[in-house]
């Protein structure tokens, strides 16, 4: 089980990419933004060697991997009931190969040209509980969620209504708000907040804040 970094503390991170240049970089930015990188691999097989050592807060996750990429990684993960919050780091040239690692329990994605700062905060929001999978997505992706296959599964409940509170709150965490922020964003007790989650992940008959989220945007109701 991973760790939970708190909102004073400084969360621990792996890095996974077969392209040495690219760590560094990614391990030089984070050390800037207070963030601790407590180990890093270069291929499926290894990532999780130190993941299951270290039990990171989050583990950035390159997909295109030579020999063990990082769908063969999430799968790993998820055969051991691995709770460690996986952010994907991609190129975005694949929507398909990026859907299938949200399915697979990537807690979110990002573009590798993104900012430190929007970095950093992407990797704190999953550190807290946070989920990162944006209704402003491209227009590619957006549509591949929308045409492909439930990302619950053809043997989902059907998916009851949502009251107005509760796609506020879905709204949040498809934006990477953690429980603690969406309830401070909406004026409520965090453990109000807590049963609204709740009682989304079953109305969508979903097992996890992502999948949620997916099957949302796949239903178009986030826009």
């Amino acid at each position: 089980m991973s760790g939970e970094a708190g909102s004073g503390s400084r969360p621990r991170v792996v890095i996974v990419d077969d392209q040495t240049l690219v760590r560094q970089g990614i391990r030089t930015l984070l050390t800037i933004a207070e963030i601790e990188v407590v180990g890093e691999a270069d291929d499926g097989a290894r990532a999780i060697e130190v993941i299951e050592e270290e039990q990171p807060d989050v583990v950035l996750l390159d997909l295109r991997m030579p020999k063990y990429d990082g769908l063969w990684a999430l799968a790993q993960l998820a055969e051991r009931e691995s709770e460690v919050p996986v952010l994907v780091l991609t190129t975005f040239d694949d929507d398909t190969l990026v859907l299938d690692a949200l399915r697979g329990g990537a807690r979110g994605y990002l573009l590798k040209d993104v900012t430190l700062e929007q970095l950093a905060q992407a990797v704190r929001s999953l550190a807290a509980g946070g989920t990162l999978i944006a209704p402003s997505i491209t227009d590619r992706l957006l549509r591949a969620i929308k045409s492909g296959p439930s990302p619950v599964g053809a043997d989902a409940p059907p998916m009851r209504p949502l009251t107005e509170r509760e796609t506020e709150v879905l709204r949040l965490m498809a934006e990477g708000y953690t429980n603690r922020e969406i309830a401070e964003v909406l004026f409520l007790a965090e453990g109000t907040v807590k049963n609204h989650v709740s009682t989304l992940l079953v109305k969508l008959g979903a097992r996890d804040r992502t999948h949620a989220v997916l099957r949302a945007l796949h239903e178009g109701l986030l826009g």
